[in-house]
């Protein structure tokens, strides 16, 4: 499968306002290998639930930083039973408590910030794409949430050629809160990125 920019630009313009299943149906019928790649962060439920209600078994790839809340860990292992996704799971090469011991969590000014933000996240992300190779990947981003996403769509490639697909990009926190509140599915506002540190700073993995 491979789509022009302007194939992209033309799609993003149909399906704007399209359900996020239908959008999710198109791309899995486009798909030799897709994937959904999640960090259990607030309003993630809803591209979990899309996916799965369309095809089950897609891979799941959780990228877990090693610093989730409880809350986060008790959340996700809820809709890993409840949607029975097929997680993939990838951890840091370090342990929590290793790091914690040499360099603990460094500010975003500190040099060691990007070591810290390649050990905890990056690298687990290569690994984890370098071994499934997708050729559709299926996220959350929505319009809004960081200077960078704002300039993406439904539709866009990701700098490997991969399709990203987030059907849920012109959404708002009102449209998911009723949109989650329909299918009577939880929600999870305790996550917590170490590597951001603000809510709309870019985590390194869209870029």
């Amino acid at each position: 499968m491979a789509f022009t920019q302007e194939d992209i630009r033309n799609l993003n313009v149909q399906f704007k306002g399209i359900p996020p299943e239908e959008i999710i149906s198109w791309a899995i019928e486009h798909a030799n290998k897709a994937l959904v790649t999640t960090n259990f962060r607030p309003y993630e439920v809803a591209i979990l639930y899309a996916v799965s209600q369309v095809k089950d078994n897609i891979p799941v790839v959780w990228c877990d930083t090693g610093y989730n809340t409880p809350n986060t860990y008790k959340h996700a292992e809820e809709l890993i039973a409840r949607l029975n996704l097929n997680i993939d799971l990838y951890v840091p090469k370090q342990t929590t408590a290793h790091r914690d011991a040499v360099m603990g969590i460094p500010q975003i000014d500190d040099e060691r910030h990007p070591l810290f933000t390649e050990q905890v996240k990056l690298e687990p992300f290569r690994r984890a794409m370098e071994a499934h190779r997708p050729d559709v990947w299926f996220t959350n981003l929505r319009k809004g949430q960081t200077a960078h996403r704002d300039s993406l769509d439904i539709l866009s490639l990701s700098k490997d050629g991969v399709l990203k697909v987030s059907p849920f990009y012109h959404w708002n926190d009102t449209h998911l809160d009723a949109y989650l509140k329909e299918r009577d599915l939880p929600n999870e506002h305790t996550y917590f990125d170490p590597t951001k540190v603000l809510e709309n700073r870019e985590c390194g993995l869209h870029t």
